[in-house]
């Protein structure tokens, strides 16, 4: 659990509405740094339209078309049958991409830093210690891309 990123959330008050925009290109911020563990090319997709509602290049509905689309590629991806849904690396990159699309940012962040530790190896997801420089990097980032809404 990320207690600096929550804390942080909690201070700018995330969650309130008027702050949809800043949960997704938070949520797009983490994504990217887990791009390259992305397996299927509708799953990067979904994020490009992030990327496009962000630019106001594209609307709200087909933000949430491309909402709906990555819950169910998240669900179907094949490594999901492990036991608690996150078999492998690919798996939790997908659902973090679920949730920063859907705007469900800190739940992104977090799928997201266990992506990057699980690609280490599947033994570094026991070691708290080793999510600590990407929780350092995500309440970092929160932290800019706040600043810069302001």
């Amino acid at each position: 659990m990320n207690t600096g990123l929550q804390g942080l959330a909690a201070q700018l008050g995330l969650d309130k509405t008027e702050n949809r925009r800043l949960r997704l290109a938070f949520g797009l911020a983490c994504c990217d740094r887990i791009g390259h563990l992305l397996e299927d090319a509708e799953v990067v997709g979904c994020l490009a339209t992030v990327r496009g509602f962000l630019a106001d290049e594209c609307s709200a509905d087909e933000l949430d078309a491309a909402a709906e689309q990555a819950r169910a590629l998240a669900r179907a991806h094949r490594g999901s049958a492990s036991i608690d849904g996150s078999g492998h690396a690919a798996v939790s990159a997908t659902n973090a991409v679920a949730n920063a699309v859907s705007g469900r940012a800190l739940e992104a962040a977090s799928y997201a830093a266990y992506a990057i530790v699980y690609a280490y190896g599947a033994y570094a997801v026991r070691d708290p210690a080793a999510f600590q420089e990407e929780f350092a990097w995500q309440t970092d980032a929160l932290r800019r891309l706040a600043a810069a809404k302001r």
